[in-house]
């Protein structure tokens, strides 16, 4: 089961939805003030008006300011920090005097969260490993997003290559970068297989999903074409 393509409503959903505020708030009590305090009005939000089958809500700044008791000013920037964050993602922008609609964006939220679920207990960890870990290795080929080489390359693994590639996806995608790139490690490129270590396998699986194109560009740009990514360990 992933949450990330499911939404929270059938006869298991109440379960779902309480797993999901638990990682918020542990989130949030193991993070920074600031996360605490975004993470705490977060789940205040999703607890009085979240529209679990449509999988969003809509809530006008001033509904917002009002329940969060600070000015609409306040909402502005704290909506700007979860969606800069990944944490709700913006389905329909509020433009005209319309109401705009967000999503939760689940996957971020087990991202996130990851590392507080041992401190619920191993219950929780086990349904949340469940739903977002797997150990397999796994070899994603590369065709639709590729040209196909005229040459191979070996480049030597060096901190100097994976720099540049780093490099070159901070110019537009910094926080790309600070949030899942750079927490890859580069083990080489040989044959056209990009072999990659990621931290855990929900990493591995959402970049894999979200963003494997563009770091497959940043690759080729730097070091040489790609016809397949593999991906070792993908456990904590």
């Amino acid at each position: 089961m992933q949450m990330e393509t499911q939404r929270l409503t059938g006869p298991e959903a109440g379960g779902l939805k309480y797993d999901l505020l638990t990682a918020l708030s542990v989130a949030g009590l193991n993070g920074s003030p600031t996360l605490q305090t975004s993470l705490m009005r977060l789940i205040a939000l999703v607890t009085a008006r979240y529209n679990w089958r449509a999988d969003e809500f809509s809530v006008g700044q001033r509904d917002m300011a009002r329940m969060w008791s600070v000015n609409e000013r306040t909402v502005k920037r704290e909506m700007k920090r979860l969606t800069d964050a990944r944490i709700v993602l913006c389905k329909q922008p509020g433009v005209r005097g319309r109401v705009g609609s967000y999503r939760l964006n689940y996957a971020r939220i087990a991202e996130l969260s990851e590392p507080c679920w041992p401190l619920v207990g191993p219950d929780f960890e086990r349904r949340m490993a469940a739903r977002y870990r797997s150990g397999d290795v796994k070899v994603v080929q590369m065709a639709a997003y590729t040209k196909t080489p005229e040459s191979e390359t070996h480049p030597s693994e060096t901190d100097g290559t994976w720099h540049a590639v780093l490099k070159d996806l901070e110019g537009d995608h910094a926080g790309l970068v600070n949030s899942w790139f750079g927490r890859l490690r580069f083990l080489g490129l040989a044959r056209g297989t990009l072999s990659m270590e990621a931290p855990s396998a929900f990493v591995q699986r959402y970049i894999e999903t979200h963003h494997l194109p563009l770091l497959v560009a940043a690759v080729e740009r730097q070091i040489g074409p790609v016809t397949s990514v593999r991906f070792e360990g993908g456990t904590k």
